[in-house]
């Protein structure tokens, strides 16, 4: 059986593709009674949240957390992992070893998404991000956390597009707690075949985002769920299936509530 995890996050949040952003409690809220099995939080800086509060309405709904998104850090403070800045560059390691801690207390795994960078065709920012991975690994696995590299779509991000360029990447640093989030939206895009791409990453699979070929609730476009449902059968994932969309097409718990009847349907015992 499937586990399913809803993306929230604070009404601050700089990124739309959520299916829910709001009050943190309103949303955990609405993830248990929508029947979800854990949410998934995207957190600019742990700094600025109450930890023990947060740990509390969990606790309270009995909602694990599945993972912690970083992405804002870039989108509102421009901090990045690859950037030639070398004290940008720090202070960005520095945030994400604040969610490896959080993940320790709070539970679930650590994105990296759009943190990683623009790399503008400059190799030496490549050779950048995988130190600064590398060093965030090694702390993350001393602390039991696993970290997930995400491939997004090349409108979005101009590097690390594709599961097999995260495959190679994560194979250059050598460290067994970093793996791969897939995301259908932007496999939609990049892969010639999602069901092929899950096959390549198999046990280095960790987590995976679903949202429709529009990056509306999954059901509202032309992605072939059941197929990709099977494939991630077919390699024992195990993981959650966190869905993260816009709020279309009918507004937030609509989307919410859609995405998740899309993957009790389509994920076929």
């Amino acid at each position: 059986m499937f586990k399913s995890s809803l993306v929230i996050s604070t009404a601050d949040a700089g990124f739309d593709a959520l299916a829910f952003k709001g009050d943190f409690e309103e949303g955990i809220e609405l993830a248990k009674k929508l029947g979800y099995d854990a949410v998934e939080i995207a957190i600019r800086d742990p700094d600025l949240v109450d930890w023990s509060l947060l740990k509390k309405i969990l606790e309270k709904e009995q909602m694990p957390v599945s993972a912690i998104g970083t992405g804002q850090a870039f989108l509102v403070e421009g901090l990045s992992l690859s950037s030639n800045n070398e004290n940008i560059r720090k202070k960005a390691i520095e945030r994400i070893k604040k969610h490896v801690k959080f993940a320790t207390f709070i539970g679930g795994l650590v994105i990296i998404g759009l943190i990683r960078g623009f790399w503008k065709n400059d190799e030496g920012t490549k050779e950048k991000l995988k130190a600064s991975i590398k060093e965030i690994g090694e702390f993350a696995k001393s602390e039991g956390v696993n970290i997930v590299i995400e491939p997004l779509n090349r409108y979005e991000c101009d590097n690390l597009n594709t599961v097999e360029e995260v495959l190679k990447f994560i194979e250059e640093i050598g460290l067994s707690n970093i793996g791969v989030l897939a995301d259908t939206f932007h496999m939609n895009i990049e892969e010639p075949s999602i069901e092929t791409s899950i096959r390549k990453a198999g046990k280095k699979l960790f987590h995976f985002h679903v949202a429709d070929s529009n990056r509306w609730a999954p059901g509202s476009g032309h992605i072939d769920f059941k197929s990709i449902f099977e494939t991630l059968k077919e390699i024992d994932y195990n993981g959650y299936i966190s869905v993260e969309c816009l709020p279309l097409p009918n507004g937030e718990e609509e989307a919410a509530r859609m995405a998740l009847k899309t993957i009790r349907d389509c994920w076929i015992p």
